[in-house]
């Protein structure tokens, strides 16, 4: 087993599980293996991260007497029912039972659509995560949410089904498109605007260490934001109460995915301008200084990501769009915002008038 490896624990009673972070993990067959117990597995990849890691994954699984392999097409946009269905087909083919363990290599899409076939799939088997984007790594494979996208909504049709064990390998980062590792610092910089302003100071400071992918500030960054969300996660599964922080930027950044199209702006992209637009809206509320949107505005610049909406997005597109929003409750849209950095709010008092003002600034 890796030295370099640090384990943390999602502590969700019966359904705990460890997030293994480390280099070269993927080359060390017993960390995988030992959380596939049965004889049967099911290794969902895309097109672009299977001929990278596909075999490894495949050697540490050798053997198994069943192993099917589904490999989807790569993007957003094939995030579907269809798509799903196309698992199932090669499953259900493959005559896997109930003792099968489902193994998702690749990015946030990969892991979301293997999530809630597990959890489907003869009304529930064993799944573990292997992210290999930073988005997935900090953020979609920690913490249970699965789901696929409706041309009306994203992520409207799924179920929170935890994973068995998460391997995070950083090498896999090597290998990133610098649009998609920018998409993941998205993310990162989230969890410190939430609940951890010393992460957030840490960002600011290191931020060019983690833009040239310098090993040890990476694996800060992984470790502080995991730990971060298994802390919120274990406090709030379902997001009943406070788990609703972790969708700082995404109402805003779910309604721009879906004018767009799934896959015209990557989901980091989107949830980047959404936080300016969240922390814009809390500093008119003076809950925080002009001066940290600001500053929030310029270390995203920084990253590489848009830090406004499109500009041909009209308003009343984004408010329609809001509104049918996963985070409506009773007819009231819920909003996530900076009541100071490093403490989010959750709030539904948002007017019409509050939003429209926000929307329509240039």
């Amino acid at each position: 087993m890796s030295l370099l490896m640090h384990t943390l624990h999602v502590d969700l009673g019966d359904r705990s599980y460890p997030v293994y972070i480390g280099r070269d993990l993927l080359a060390d067959q017993n960390l995988l293996a030992q959380h596939v117990p049965g004889s049967q597995v099911v290794i969902v990849s895309n097109d672009t991260v299977a001929p990278l890691y596909l075999d490894r994954v495949r050697s540490a699984l050798a053997d198994k007497s069943l192993i099917t392999e589904v490999i989807l097409p790569d993007g957003e946009q094939y995030k579907t029912l269809d798509t799903l269905g196309e698992i199932f087909d090669q499953v259900m083919a493959d005559r896997h039972n109930r003792s099968t363990t489902f193994v998702a290599v690749g990015g946030g899409v990969v892991g979301d659509m293997t999530g809630f076939a597990a959890a489907s799939y003869q009304r529930g088997v064993d799944f573990v995560q292997v992210p290999t984007t930073l988005l997935a790594q900090v953020d979609s494979s920690v913490g249970g949410k699965t789901a696929v996208n409706h041309p009306l909504g994203k992520n409207m049709i799924g179920a929170f089904y935890q994973p068995r064990a998460v391997l995070i390998d950083t090498n896999t980062l090597h290998t990133l498109p610098p649009r998609e590792f920018s998409a993941g610092l998205a993310e990162v910089v989230k969890y410190g605007l939430i609940c951890d302003e010393p992460f957030y100071r840490w960002l600011q400071d290191q931020m060019p260490r983690l833009l040239a992918r310098e090993e040890a500030a990476l694996a800060e960054a992984i470790e502080r934001s995991c730990s971060n969300k298994a802390r919120v996660v274990a406090a709030d599964e379902r997001e009943g109460g406070v788990r609703a922080i972790l969708n700082l930027g995404h109402t805003f950044g779910h309604a721009i995915e879906t004018a767009q199209g799934y896959g015209d702006w990557l989901h980091g992209e989107a949830v980047a301008a959404g936080m300016v637009l969240a922390a814009e809206m809390s500093a008119r509320r003076g809950w925080i200084e002009s001066r940290e949107v600001q500053d929030l505005t310029r270390l995203l610049t920084d990253m590489h990501l848009p830090v406004a909406a499109p500009a041909e997005m009209e308003c009343s597109r984004f408010i329609d769009l809001m509104s049918r929003d996963k985070k409506v409750v009773d007819g009231r849209l819920r909003l996530v915002l900076l009541g100071a950095i490093g403490e989010a709010r959750i709030v539904d008092d948002a007017t019409s008038e509050e939003l429209e003002a926000l929307l329509s600034t240039p």
